[in-house]
């Protein structure tokens, strides 16, 4: 212990004794504070200019008509980027933006076709086509910017479907709304028809018993032919009125019909609308995979993705109530449509816990767990397969019932309407019956006979009308009808075209980029101060004392420790008081960087103090290991298979881990893990130190006493 405290006083004296070496020793302390900071402040806030990068757009769009509304899809597209300043738009001929991009005046260009309008309008159209937004990049302009532009072309196409689903939508459900509000009005008298069709049935009884009564008392009788009599315009009104109605509703039924025929490509778009948030989930799984992905567009992805399936979540309320009303409608045929809108359900909401899983872990600045990711992609799956199947029996299955159970309603209906129109047809030949029945009573049991003869014919006709009725009814509620074709058809319309808004929760928010890479660069600046020290400060005692090897390498390096404590004070008081970033724990910071300077110096200069220069190579080579393969700027996961090998083995892994946690908030679970495996490292390199020094620089004597003849290598 004696030699080791002389030989760290002797540097410590000859450091404060000679100015020359003491400049050398506070450049190499300051060297690695300059490398951290000034890649810090580069990296400050590299998305906050995005609004200067170039992107040209031109507008061919001709327009077109829907429903009688003329619309222009491509100029609310300019519209709404004339509003958005994240990227620079240049609003230009198409000839001028693919000049631009060839030239590299634009990073990227955006045309919309002439028929783009067109196109999206055929979804009311028995062949619905995609339309498309014809999107150049030059990518050799630069690396990242293809994937900014990338993004600001996505959310062109995502405010174009919500604005096109928001305009189609409502002029569907308006049709339908104008259908239930007319048959609404319409109910008070339908109901008084049915109603006195039923009362007429029941009475028929007493009319014939009145009848039998005549056969033995003339005189009661002609007092019940004069009541049939007097009652007989009730009876024609009954009619007239059930044969308004008959009219009325075929005349409904048939409008419903052609609402069906025009909503059901809606329907089925709002079904794609569904399968293609699923396929968005799944395919968020890509991304998060990309090693080349812009952290922003992580974040982007997975707020959009996020939002979508809560809205994903609420239509499927709708359109489960939906299909359900028009199950009763068509006869209990579509049932199955349900069932899969509820496994659908259920399946949303475990894509909706694990993108919140995965987003809570990538705003924390951690990578998500592959697990996660595999299982969203796998539960994508399963959610796009069940819509696929519902979609793959929409035309052949789903909308052929519900047109199905329309028509049997219209044939009824034209059944009870033929059966009023015979009824009316009647009334002159009840009337005439019930005139000869009068006249009959004056010559006695001969007029009432004749009466009682003709009266179960009406009777026939009035319990036909009634049974149709009856069968009507039994093939559905009107009322239930009325309300799906009521609801509000502006709300709904704004439903489907945003039917998700995202609520988003930060649960450990770090202000700026910069911050966020501050673990990583001052990290990497104590490695990078390790290895100058190395390179120009000695691991070998000069003099004529001799030392054994273990106090050479403990005397040495405590003087390297020092050296090495004042770097790392210098980077984390630096960063956060110089540069200003963000750190929750602002103690923590600097003692973790401590740490981590303390674990790098001793394994730095065990490599250089056991193996020489080639201790210095392979210090280099672990540096150039851990920048890739340390998960510090991309996700670990999104680099090569080879890097994700080697990543728990590195001490990157670990430090920049503790760094972190001291910057967004500790969690000591993950902290205690980080400081255990670094003792690890320590007290390896310390019996490969013990161990090895003293036999392999007896060994190197030699080639090294040869290579220092050259002149060329110290």
């Amino acid at each position: 212990m004696k030699n080791i405290a002389l030989i760290f006083g002797r540097d410590m004296r000859n450091i404060v004794t000679n100015w020359a070496a003491l400049v050398i020793i506070l450049g190499l302390v300051m060297l690695p504070s300059l490398y951290a900071w000034f890649n810090i402040k580069a990296s400050w806030d590299p998305y906050g200019n995005t609004g200067d990068i170039a992107i040209a757009v031109a507008n061919n769009d001709k327009g077109t008509t829907l429903k009688g509304k003329a619309i222009n899809l491509g100029n609310e597209v300019i519209d709404s980027l004339k509003d958005n300043h994240k990227l620079g738009w240049r609003f230009v001929s198409e000839e001028d933006a693919m000049r631009g991009v060839r030239h590299g005046d634009y990073y990227a260009s955006i045309v919309i076709p002439e028929s783009f309008s067109a196109t999206i309008a055929t979804v009311l159209s028995d062949n619905p086509s995609k339309a498309e937004i014809l999107y150049y990049v030059n990518e050799k302009v630069n690396a990242v910017s293809p994937k900014i532009t990338s993004s600001g072309a996505s959310g062109i196409i995502q405010e174009v479907s919500k604005n096109f689903v928001k305009t189609a939508n409502g002029t569907i459900f308006k049709i339908f709304n104008d259908l239930g509000i007319e048959l609404q009005e319409q109910l008070p008298t339908i109901e008084k028809v049915r109603s006195l069709v039923f009362k007429l049935e029941k009475n028929f009884p007493e009319i014939n018993n009145a009848v039998n009564v005549a056969m033995d008392d003339i005189h009661k009788t002609d007092q019940l032919v004069g009541q049939a009599q007097k009652n007989l315009p009730l009876v024609t009104d009954i009619a007239k009125n059930g044969q308004e109605f008959a009219g009325g509703l075929d005349t409904f039924l048939s409008s419903a019909s052609d609402a069906a025929k025009d909503i059901g490509p809606n329907v089925k778009q709002d079904l794609l609308l569904l399968q293609q948030t699923a396929l968005a989930a799944q395919q968020l799984t890509s991304v998060l995979k990309d090693p080349n992905v812009d952290p922003s567009v992580v974040t982007d992805t997975l707020d959009h993705v996020s939002s979508r399936l809560e809205l994903g979540l609420k239509v499927q309320t709708q359109l489960i109530n939906w299909f359900d009303q028009l199950n009763k409608v068509s006869g209990n045929r579509i049932g199955f449509v349900s069932s899969k809108l509820k496994q659908v359900q259920d399946k949303m909401k475990q894509q909706q816990t694990l993108v919140s899983s995965i987003s809570s872990a990538v705003k924390k600045g951690e990578k998500p767990a592959s697990d996660l990711v595999d299982r969203l992609n796998q539960v994508s799956g399963d959610t796009s397969q069940i819509l696929g199947d519902i979609l793959s029996r929409y035309d052949s299955e789903i909308q052929p019932a519900i047109l199905s159970g329309l028509s049997k309603a219209q044939q009824t209906a034209e059944k009870t309407r033929t059966v009023l129109n015979n009824a009316l047809k009647s009334v002159p030949d009840v009337k005439k019956i019930l005139n000869d029945a009068s006249k009959g009573l004056t010559v006695g049991t001969q007029g009432i006979s004749e009466i009682k003869k003709e009266l179960p014919a009406v009777e026939a006709k009035v319990s036909e009308l009634a049974q149709r009725m009856r069968e009507f009814e039994s093939e559905g509620s009107l009322q239930e009808v009325i309300d799906l074709l009521k609801n509000n058809f502006q709300l709904e319309s704004q439903f489907f075209a945003e039917p998700v808004v995202l609520k988003e929760n930060q649960l450990y928010p770090i202000p700026n980029y910069g911050s966020a890479m501050s673990p990583f660069f001052s990290t990497l600046a104590l490695w990078v101060g390790a290895t100058l020290l190395v390179s120009l400060v000695t691991t070998e005692v000069l003099g004529d004392h001799s030392y054994k090897s273990y106090e050479v390498y403990f005397g040495r390096f405590l003087t390297f420790l020092t050296l090495a404590l004042l770097q790392s004070v210098c980077v984390t008081t630096g960063d956060m008081f110089i540069l200003g970033t963000y750190v929750v724990d602002k103690p923590w910071f600097v003692v973790f960087g401590l740490v981590n300077s303390a674990v790098f110096m001793l394994i730095v200069y065990t490599l250089v103090s056991v193996f020489g220069n080639v201790g210095k190579a392979l210090a280099i080579v672990m540096l150039v290991l851990q920048l890739a393969g340390s998960g510090g700027t991309f996700p670990i996961q999104t680099t090569p298979a080879f890097f994700r090998a080697i990543h728990p083995f590195l001490p990157f892994t670990y430090g920049i881990s503790m760094m972190r946690e001291s910057v967004g908030g500790i969690i000591w679970s993950i902290v205690r893990n980080d400081l255990l495996i670094m003792c690890i490292y320590a007290g390896i390199t310390l019996i490969i130190g013990l161990a090895l020094k003293g036999i392999i620089n007896q060994l190197a004597a030699g080639l090294v006493k040869k290579a220092k003849e050259s002149k060329l290598i110290h």
